[in-house]
């Protein structure tokens, strides 16, 4: 967006893939840990990228991001992911400009989520940001785009019934337990790790189903028996898998590595067993459903789940809708602001020159000369001079560039706006 002054000779751009063109497999693909994230961004810092942000979830994973071509944002994708260019392509979505600002408004106020309304994806924006500044590549554009979406999800939720009723990965796990497992309070639960889906998961269960026969296993123990603590639930060390794997009636998967984590070799295939896989990448190998026993569901299963409350959110898509267009307005608007500011400081600047310029001469001319007078009309004809250039280009954005140039030729301002 080099006309906008902030990142010159550049485009903003948004690459990535979502749960609506690519399944969880290939989503597996691109996915993206702390550890890869910080390397992808570390490394566009390298190529001299002064402004990306990288999100990745178990439904999407998104770079936002200042470049020359979108190739340039694909290709660091690629490298630190075991997805290919030709893979991204086919599944792929690529915004430019204004659209990118529109796109992550949609994906931070929860429009464009899996399930509608679910808004975990503003913490991860708000997250991603904070480390893109830590390390360095996060400029004033990124800052103003990402605390505009953070406003505007915070109004959607409070002036919105969006997000109403309790609709999420972890609840649609609990609901289809709760709709298809008779006495479900009475199964013994198994929940493999103890991220913030699985302690979500895990706060669902209790309350929904009222189990108190509950084992988690996380492969930090102590991040496990934090939340046991709080629930008095049982904790098992990450070795005793294989065993409380076949005492379990329902296991719930919610780990977040890049390879599975369960696979057909530690299921005892003597009893019936239910496994919900939510992580992405799955980490349930899919040769667990050739077991006679065992039920499979995955992530993707459980987020295509509709209930009452789904069909309730989506009559509030248009007020959610008007508040993006408000507070995107709003940002174009300081947008515009930044295109023509270096403009008008460079004007204010010439100004002042020629006032100096104009005083030192008429203090040599004129007896008694009132300078300090002089100085405050001045300042005050250039100050309402400035008022009527700001205005000019906020009422009449169509015509800022040729303003723009007509002041910079009238004035000479060339020289001095573009270095």
């Amino acid at each position: 967006m080099e006309d906008y002054n902030i990142s010159r000779g550049k485009h903003f751009y948004t690459i990535g893939l979502s749960y609506k063109k690519a399944d969880a497999e290939v989503r597996g693909h691109f996915s993206l840990d702390e550890e890869r994230k910080e390397n992808l961004l570390r490394q566009a810092k390298v190529e001299g990228i002064d402004g990306i942000i990288v999100t990745s979830t178990c439904n999407r994973t998104e770079i936002y991001g200042f470049a020359q071509h979108p190739f340039q944002l694909i290709k660091l994708l690629c490298e630190h992911t075991h997805g290919t260019v030709e893979e991204f392509e086919k599944v792929a979505y690529v915004y430019k400009n204004k659209e990118a600002i529109s796109h992550m408004f949609r994906v931070g106020t929860g429009l464009d989520s899996q399930i509608l309304g679910d808004f975990e994806i503003i913490s991860q924006l708000k997250i991603a940001f904070v480390r893109s500044r830590e390390i360095g590549v996060a400029n004033p554009f990124l800052e103003r785009l990402v605390n505009s979406v953070i406003q505007a999800s915070k109004r959607i939720k409070n002036e919105t019934e969006i997000s109403s009723g309790a609709t999420s990965v972890s609840f649609a796990s609990v609901q289809y337990i709760l709709n298809n497992v008779q006495a479900p309070s009475e199964k013994n639960i198994l929940l493999f790790g103890t991220g913030k889906i699985g302690r979500n998961t895990c706060e669902n269960l209790i309350k929904h189903t009222g189990n108190n026969k509950i084992t988690l296993i996380n492969r930090t123990k102590d991040k496990a028996e934090r939340i046991a603590g709080k629930f008095d639930l049982t904790v098992k060390d990450y070795a005793d898998l294989p065993e409380e794997i076949r005492k379990a009636d329902i296991l719930i998967v919610a780990t977040g590595a890049q390879n599975p984590t369960v696979c057909r070799e530690l299921i005892y295939n003597n009893k019936e067993l239910l496994i919900l896989d939510l992580s992405i990448p799955k980490n349930v190998s899919s040769d667990v459903e050739e077991l006679e026993k065992v039920k499979l569901i995955h992530l993707d299963h459980l987020s295509k789940m509709t209930d009452e409350t789904l069909e309730r959110r989506k009559q509030q898509i248009p007020f959610a809708q008007a508040i993006n267009r408000e507070i995107e307005a709003e940002f174009n608007n300081w947008l515009e602001t930044r295109k023509f500011a270096p403009t008008i400081k460079a004007l204010k600047k010439k100004l002042k020159s020629m006032k100096e310029a104009e005083l030192d001469f008429q203090r040599k001319k004129i007896a008694g000369f009132n300078e300090e007078h002089a100085a405050v009309v001045s300042d005050r004809i250039i100050q309402k001079i400035m008022n009527q250039f700001a205005n000019h280009f906020k009422g009449d954005s169509n015509m800022t560039d040729e303003s723009i140039d007509l002041i910079q030729r009238v004035f000479q301002l060339e020289e001095t706006t573009q270095k």
